[in-house]
């Protein structure tokens, strides 16, 4: 029985992107999406099922799977700015195509099922930020930066939307050199934030644009960290080995830092009375 229930899971994560693989395929008319859907579907069923299954590196695994693939192959290879600029593109020419679909299934409507799931397991970003010493916060949060995650939202799409109204030839081509420099940049700094606050997940939480969309979806999110208060005894180190200071033994969605949940699993994990 228990192995049957470890790969329910998976199978249901397998079964929601397959879904989407072939409802892209048939309307799109373009097998691509089939591949791509397929593909991220099966790595994180695999990466749900090493965790289910206790192995350690099960998140990084997923981790370089999707987020190589969708900076190297998607990015590097087939020039597709998957970043927010690129969103903006699409959306302004009016095209639901590569980067619009992908924030549309993993940060606008995705969240509804999987909450921010996308910045625990494929952020090409995060992929390189957890690599970094400081995977437990050793300092209080920066409150205060919050708001800077608006900015660079905002700055995002008056840069797009300038290149559309100053009549800028080959968007294309800029667009690709924009997802270049935006790693670059996004790089760059949430290493030194890193550093500076001692926490790998500093740039996660005031800098990145993407939470705009994914902290309001996920609040309503279907998979969530419960906690059974029967089990619990409250030692606290759920709190202490979670890199988003989410309070995961209160229930409510109101709790403490709610949305900034990644589903990382290092609470479940770290629970010595498996009330997680």
């Amino acid at each position: 029985m228990k192995r049957f229930n470890k790969i329910i899971l998976p199978l249901f994560m397998l079964l929601i992107f397959e879904a989407v693989a072939v409802t892209l395929w048939l309307t799109k008319n373009n097998i691509f999406y089939l591949f791509n859907f397929s593909y991220i579907g099966v790595s994180l069923a695999l990466g749900i099922f090493l965790i289910t299954g206790r192995y350690r590196y099960a998140r990084r695994v997923v981790q370089l799977l999707v987020g190589l693939y969708m900076l190297v192959f998607l990015g590097i290879i087939r020039r597709e700015n998957m970043q927010i600029e690129g969103f903006w593109y699409y959306l302004f020419t009016g095209v639901f195509e590569a980067a619009t679909i992908h924030y549309a299934v993993a940060k606008i409507f995705g969240p509804l099922i999987f909450g921010r799931g996308w910045c625990g397991y494929a952020c090409w970003t995060a992929m390189v930020l957890d690599f970094l010493p400081y995977k437990v916060p050793a300092g209080p949060e920066k409150k205060k930066l919050r708001p800077v995650r608006y900015f660079t939202f905002a700055l995002s799409l008056v840069f797009v939307a300038a290149l559309f109204l100053s009549g800028a030839g080959n968007i294309e081509r800029i667009m690709f050199w924009a997802f270049i420099a935006g790693n670059v940049i996004y790089y760059a700094s949430g290493i030194i934030l890193a550093f500076a606050f001692k926490d790998n997940r500093a740039f996660c939480k005031y800098i990145c644009p993407v939470t705009v969309f994914l902290k309001p979806m996920s609040y309503f999110s279907l998979f969530r960290i419960k906690c059974d208060k029967e089990k619990c005894v409250s030692c606290g180190k759920c709190k202490k080995v979670c890199p988003m200071g989410v309070d995961v033994t209160d229930n409510s969605r109101k709790r403490k830092n709610a949305t900034e949940c990644i589903l990382c699993m290092e609470c479940v994990k770290n629970c010595p009375k498996d009330a997680l």
